[in-house]
């Protein structure tokens, strides 16, 4: 009898095992196996002959075992060797004999011990349990791989099932059978099992389908351990694999769509996902023309114009076709076919080949639309606020590989999160380009001359979505020959950066034409910020700041004073070369309410390059950390010395470096000096002779300068300015003359702080019309504070003077 082993598994049932009696017409035995004696516990000899009512005592065993009843299959009760009884497995098969099968009625017993036949019958169960569940296909292969005996229908996949005697490479793709079959091979060869391993199923009858099999394999051996066949269980794992791979798709889109604010960057980012996920052979992303400026999208359906763009394609390894519309290529004409129109209306199409070639109406359109080879297509819309926005369209070169709902489905779900980036890109660019516009319009002109220096401004927004920020430059022209330079930078990005900025520049011209110290500047400035940010919400009123250097320059001295609020100190190239960076005071940013505001006066020479930067230029790689200002000093130093003219300096500066996270704004100003030749000074006592002193002087002086044709409107100027003088102020009187390029500039300096006015005398008044004779006979006049009194100074144009 067999026995399990410890695991209970049982060992094979050999025909030993089975015994085996024939009985005759009269009831006896006529025929016994060796088996049959061990089981009845008597030798077999001894059991020729013998009734079987011996053998078989229960009633119920006889009738079972009776010559001439049926056939019998079950268990019953059997005598054992000591009398006992015993539990069999019992057979009974009548026999026939002679050429027409009748003529005896002979039966035939098998026997077996009752563990043995619970064993058979519970393999047997197995074996027609397993063969009619409809969970899991099971397949018996013989050694030369051909199909035995399965419980595969086609139903179960879907599929044309194989029948008995076929190999895989009857009903499925070539490639597909080798690999499974390689499998088998070598389980039959090394007997270790194969467990849930994946492999590609494509069915010849049905081209362009396939199946993901999970396939166990098991080798069969016979009752000598030979190899006999080999078993193979498969589980349909499309499904499933479909929703992990969508699944990843969605996890991939969620982690790379929607990171920039850039629109080439989202719809490359939406290419490259839908490819990635194998929905296609081929993806590209159209969008509307206006949407890469900034604006709505056209909201009118049916024949499009030339307003889409090809703004991105997936795989980019992979070589494009050359006839197929181009990344940056417009679309042209389409025609207004009812496919077109349904994906304006927002609603996806997905075609075959030959029908996306009608739908396209036209050979060009088509060569330029339609890849070569490309069998089958899924384009949907980019639709946000019921607008469409462009289209993400899927390509599949093999033959008879439609897409199915799932697909559309899917690109879907992918395109409706790519859409809402694109808007917010789309929003943002028309943002930024308002913020640029607007900063452009604000900011002076690049390049300035003048007596006092020549100057080159550059800005540079930030990259992407940092946004456009409050950097600005400016040149500022100031009586007597003066210049301003302004750097500046407001905290924060976008349109109310660029607001501010523009309304502390407006700001700074209005002080810079009363000519306050930059001390005062910066604190009217200061003044100006903290209100600003009062009238901002509180939620926004932490960021209304700004830094700012301020400095004034005097080409007829060569002084240069220099205030900063929180702003980089200047850099000083020197006309030989060395640099220097200027010590001044950093007072703290602008909105602080900081009173600690200090000019500092630095000398420069005749051809020095004063250098003033925000701190966006040390977000360029080789200019950050702590070597960065060296390696800006070195470099402008090199560029000046090497003669780079200032206008191309910046451009040099930012030559081959990605934009950086904030802007960048850079001036450049190459001083001068006024000649001595051209300038005349004077002191003279706060007394009447003064005047016609003063008089003398300015005509010696504009003769010698060949100016002798302003000489009249010259002096009586100067008799009314050193007048006033005399009259409002006390100590010494200060005359100077400067002749500029196309001015004669007269000033007059006394020690008062009267604020001068011009005021409409009557007719009998004997004074009251020296500043009215001053402004009908100059092109400008105006007055300036010093420290200690003021200065009144006016211009005169060289040609065509006034007066």
């Amino acid at each position: 009898m067999a026995e399990p082993d410890d695991r209970g598994r049982y060992p094979t049932i050999h025909a030993a095992q089975l015994a085996a009696l024939i009985v005759g017409d009269s009831g006896r035995v006529t025929g016994a196996s060796a088996e049959a004696g061990h089981l009845l516990g008597e030798v077999d000899s001894d059991l020729l002959g013998r009734p079987l009512s011996e053998l078989f005592p229960d009633p119920e065993a006889r009738a079972a075992v009776a010559p001439g009843g049926p056939a019998f299959d079950g268990y019953v009760r059997m005598a054992g060797s000591t009398g006992e009884m015993h539990h069999r497995r019992v057979w009974v098969v009548p026999l026939r004999s002679g050429p027409t099968g009748h003529g005896t009625t002979d039966r035939l017993v098998l026997a077996m011990p009752e563990e043995s036949g619970a064993q058979w019958e519970r393999a047997t169960a197995f074996l027609r349990a397993i063969f009619v569940q409809e969970y899991f296909g099971v397949s018996i292969h013989d050694t030369d791989m051909a199909l035995v005996a399965t419980n595969i229908t086609t139903e179960m996949f879907g599929a044309p099932a194989a029948g008995p005697g076929e190999r895989f490479h009857d009903v499925m793709r070539s490639e597909d059978a080798s690999a499974i079959e390689a499998m088998m091979r070598r389980v039959l060869d090394t007997g270790e099992a194969i467990i849930s391993e994946s492999f590609r199923m494509r069915p010849l009858a049905m081209p362009g389908r396939q199946w993901l099999l999970s396939l166990s394999a098991f080798r069969m051996v016979d009752h000598r351990g030979a190899p006999f066949g080999v078993i193979l269980v498969s589980q349909d794992q499309t499904e499933r694999d479909r929703i992990r791979r969508h699944r990843a798709v969605l996890h991939l889109a969620a982690d790379r769509i929607g990171m920039s604010l850039d629109m080439a960057e989202t719809a490359q980012s939406l290419a490259d996902v839908v490819y990635s996920g194998g929905l296609g052979d081929l993806v590209t992303v159209d969008v509307s023309q206006s949407i890469l400026s900034g604006d709505e999208p056209p909201t009118a359906v049916g024949a499009l114009q030339t307003s889409m763009v090809r703004v991105a394609r997936a795989p980019l390894h992979i070589a494009y076709p050359p006839d197929l519309l181009p990344v940056g290529g417009r679309y042209p004409r389409l025609p207004d076919s009812p496919e077109l129109r349904q994906l304006q209306r927002g609603q996806p199409i997905r075609l075959e080949r030959d029908r996306m070639a009608v739908a396209l109406e036209g050979e060009e359109v088509a060569r330029l639309l339609l890849p070569s080879g490309a069998q089958a297509v899924l384009a949907v819309p980019l639709f946000a606020r019921g607008l469409m926005q462009g289209s993400v369209t899927v390509w599949r070169y093999e033959e008879g590989a439609p897409f199915e709902e799932s697909d559309v489905d899917l690109v879907s779900e992918i395109a409706s999160r790519a859409v809402l980036a694109m808007d917010n890109a789309r929003r943002y660019t028309r943002e930024r380009q308002a913020a640029l516009s607007l900063q452009e319009l604000l900011l002076p002109q690049a390049s300035t001359d003048s007596s006092a220096a020549t100057t080159a401004g550059l800005y540079q927004p930030a990259a992407g979505h940092y946004g456009i920020g409050g950097d600005w430059y400016d040149v500022i022209p100031l009586p007597s020959t003066r210049v301003a330079f302004v750097i500046g930078d407001v905290f924060g990005h976008g349109l109310s950066a660029t607001a501010t900025m523009g309304r502390l520049r407006t700001a700074i011209h209005t002080y810079a034409t009363l000519e306050l110290d930059p001390t005062e500047v910066l604190g009217h400035l200061d003044d100006l910020v903290q209100q600003l940010a009062a009238e901002t919400t509180a939620d926004r009123r932490d960021t209304v700041a700004a830094m700012c250097l301020y400095a004034v320059y005097d080409p007829t001295s060569g002084q240069c004073g220099i205030a900063t609020a929180g702003h980089h100190p200047p850099l000083v190239i020197n006309p030989d070369g060395s640099t220097e960076l200027v010590d001044v005071r950093p007072g703290a940013p602008l909105g602080l309410g900081s009173d600690l505001f200090e000019t500092t006066s630095v000398t420069l020479a005749p051809g020095s390059v004063l250098a003033l930067y925000t701190d966006g230029i040390f977000g360029i790689q080789r200019f950050s950390g702590d070597a960065g200002l060296a390696r800006l000093r070195r470099e402008l130093a090199e560029q000046i010395q090497a003669g780079v003219p200032l206008h191309t300096i910046g451009d040099a500066l930012l030559h081959g470096e990605a934009a950086t996270r904030d802007d960048i704004a850079l001036l450049l100003a190459r001083t001068r000096r006024v000649a001595p030749n051209h300038i005349a000074v004077w002191d003279f006592p706060a007394e009447t002779a003064a005047v016609a002193r003063a008089r003398d002087a300015v005509d010696r002086q504009l003769s010698a300068w060949d100016l002798d044709e302003l000489a009249f409107t010259t002096e009586l100027l100067v008799s009314e300015l050193v007048t006033n003088a005399i009259l409002h102020a006390s100590g010494r009187i200060r005359l100077r003359l400067i002749r500029d390029d196309d001015l004669l500039i007269c000033e007059v300096g006394d020690c008062s702080n009267t604020q001068p006015r011009v005021r409409k005398a009557r007719d009998m008044d004997e004074g009251g019309r020296g500043l009215f004779i001053v402004s009908q006979c100059t092109a400008k006049w105006g007055c300036r504070y010093g420290r200690r009194g003021k200065t009144i100074w006016t211009e005169q144009r060289l040609t065509g003077a006034s007066g």
